[in-house]
């Protein structure tokens, strides 16, 4: 996409360059390039260039995004589009998945202060935050691929926010503990780290795979659910990429060997 003269800006550190950590702010399906303008706005305002777009409605690039943008080419010239959410999350040690609606599913929900405080946290730049259509949010099947659900705290009798709103809310928490110590950061263990989303994904497929084979995931209306179930419990352990390689050798180990008695 072509950017105005303000593209050629240099951004120091109030873009986050010389941070280690910035968030990557994933849109899944967005509707309307107006709204991923103002997001793209909203990232620059708090030091945020990673935009990730998941099957843009309108397709990419798209001229609509320019105007609402106000000079915030950096972000436009340099998103990235991906065909799933896994591919678009592959990288990425630790997500956040936004929502306003109650999930029926068992999963941490945070605030924005806290999501920001623990991306603070990490020593690496691996982690993102997934935010949904502006018709209907994200889907189930997207919220299940986080470690943790963000909800902000609003008016309960109105919690309408438009994509941009939302966006800023959540950057702006990681934006204003940037001089701010945030105490027990990242593993101590310098020769592991938390496993990333394609490693996670990975194990699932291993998992369930086998799971299939020996019938345990058999009633087909049920398999769904019990997927979504088993998925969410390793999300909540934080595996490191060793720990995601022993339980993968468990896998092997219990399906490919005999039992000796």
């Amino acid at each position: 996409m072509a950017g105005t003269d303000r593209s050629k800006i240099k951004l120091k550190s109030e873009a986050g360059s010389t941070e280690k950590n910035i968030p990557a702010v994933i849109l899944v399906e967005p509707q309307l390039g107006e709204n991923i303008g103002m997001v793209a706005r909203a990232m620059l305002n708090c030091g945020l260039t990673d935009l990730r777009l998941v099957r843009p409605r309108d397709g990419w690039p798209n001229s609509d995004t320019i105007k609402p943008a106000a000079g915030a080419d950096i972000v436009l010239n340099n998103a990235k589009v991906f065909r799933a959410t896994d591919e678009a999350i592959a990288d990425l040690e630790l997500v956040f998945a936004t929502t306003a609606r109650n999930r029926d599913m068992t999963k941490e929900v945070v605030t924005p202060e806290i999501a920001a405080n623990e991306m603070r946290s990490l020593q690496s730049k691996a982690c993102g935050v997934l935010f949904g259509r502006e018709s209907k949010g994200l889907k189930n099947e997207d919220i299940v691929r986080a470690n943790k659900i963000v909800i902000i705290p609003l008016n309960t009798g109105f919690t309408s926010l438009n994509l941009s709103q939302a966006v800023l809310i959540v950057a702006y928490e990681w934006f204003k503990l940037k001089n701010t110590k945030v105490e027990n950061a990242g593993l101590k263990n310098k020769n592991t780290r938390l496993a990333n989303k394609q490693e996670l994904l990975k194990m699932f497929e291993h998992l369930e795979s086998e799971l299939d084979y020996h019938g345990f995931l058999r009633i087909k209306e049920k398999r769904p659910t019990m997927v979504q179930n088993i998925r969410n419990i390793f999300e909540r352990a934080k595996m490191t990429d060793q720990e995601v390689q022993t339980f993968r050798g468990i896998i092997k180990s219990l399906t490919k060997f005999q039992r000796k008695c």
